[in-house]
């Protein structure tokens, strides 16, 4: 999956307060609907709240993802 699409997706998602699936790089899996996005290289990164704690956030570098699916 592309970088523009990858971004398009977290984007959508955390507009429309959508859960997502996140593949990282290491095979990793995370679900969760994102709750801020920064594509600036500075940052780099999109904020998630995990599936089930919802009060905790995590970072995930934009470039460790491999692909996102709406749930």
């Amino acid at each position: 999956m592309g970088y523009d699409e990858v971004v398009r997706l977290l984007g959508y998602a955390g507009d429309h307060d959508q859960q997502v699936r996140i593949v990282l790089a290491d095979a990793t899996e995370v679900i969760g609907v994102p709750s801020s996005l920064d594509t600036h290289i500075a940052a780099h990164e999109v904020y998630l709240r995990p599936l089930g704690t919802e009060e905790t956030e995590i970072a995930i570098s934009l470039g460790e993802i491999q692909r996102v699916d709406l749930l």
